[in-house]
Formats: structure tokens, sequence, C-alpha cells
């Protein structure tokens, strides 16, 4: 069984901003396999699935940003999810637009929701794949992650998208 969980708000004045990428990836994850989010449950949308004969669980949460812990504490201790088996896609500002990095595990960094997850779960110990968002210089943080995505960060968001799906992918075929 492997969790995939994708960093975003729930509300819809937050849809397509940069924040949202962990959202965006989730959809066309679910896309790709064929599963529809049918259930709230885990505070989260939940869709499940299969690929390669593992049951596959996508959340989007439905907290907010910094309370993505609860979602997540909530899904492994009920359903006693191995943390390796759990993977966490989200926004990266220190990465610029359209790059990847996947890590199996690590710190949480300066994202606020990862920082939750970290805190609610107790570990680090759990692989992440950060999407790239840049930063804009002289814009406050929380305004720009907060902020509609350009056109061209779109698209270079948008060309990263099958790489993620790949990375994903391997970690459940455990060829990385």
């Amino acid at each position: 069984m492997y969790v995939i969980v994708g960093l975003g708000n729930a509300e819809p004045k937050y849809d397509h901003t940069y924040h949202n990428v962990g959202f965006f990836v989730i959809d066309q994850l679910a896309k790709e396999w064929g599963i529809s989010f049918t259930k709230k449950k885990f505070h989260s949308l939940v869709g499940e699935g299969m690929y390669q004969g593992e049951k596959i669980y996508l959340l989007k949460p439905t907290t907010y940003m910094n309370a993505s812990g609860i979602a997540v504490q909530d899904i492994v201790k009920s359903l006693k999810v191995k943390l390796e088996n759990l993977i966490i896609i989200y926004d990266d500002i220190d990465l610029p637009v359209g790059h990847v990095r996947y890590r199996q595990k690590g710190s949480a960094g300066t994202h606020n929701g990862m920082r939750s997850i970290v805190s609610m779960i107790g570990s680090t110990e759990f692989p992440r794949v950060r999407v790239g968002i840049g930063r804009k210089e002289g814009m406050d943080l929380a305004d720009f992650v907060l902020s509609k995505i350009s056109k061209d960060d779109q698209r270079a968001i948008d060309n990263t998208i099958p790489e993620v799906i790949d990375i994903v992918q391997k970690r459940i075929e455990n060829k990385i």
C-alpha cells in the first residue's frame, strides 16, 4: 500500500496558485491511473486505486497547507502506513521553476506544510518530491505562494508533471 499526498489549499480561491502545485500533480496522477476522488476521509479528498498490484491512496488534504500534518497523521495511523510508502509532493521556492527534486528523507526545510507533517508524524523518514516554483524577488513570500501562477511558470510546471509521475511510479516499483 502506498499513500501519495499532494499539498495545497482546498479552497477554490487558491486554485491555480503556486502553493497548490502538489494538488496539480495529484490530479494528473489520478487522471493517468484512472482514479477518482470519491471520498472525504482523513481530513482529505481521497482517491483509491491500484498501480502495479499495489493499493494506492491519493490524498488532497482539506486542511490549510500549514495544517497538512493533521491529514497525513490521520491516514498514517488509521491505515498503519509504513513511512517509506508515504510520498509527499509539494511546491518548493528554493528550486527554480520547473525543476524537480526527489529525496528518500530529509528535513522540512522552510515549507510550513512539511513542517506540519514532520511535527505530526514525528519523523522525517519518508520520500518526498519537490516541484520548483522559484520566488519573486521583492515580493512577500506568503503573497507570492498564494498568487496566481503566471502563464510562463504554468508551462514550466506542467512540463515537470510527467517527471514527477515517473518518479512516483519508480518509487512504487522500488526502482529508486
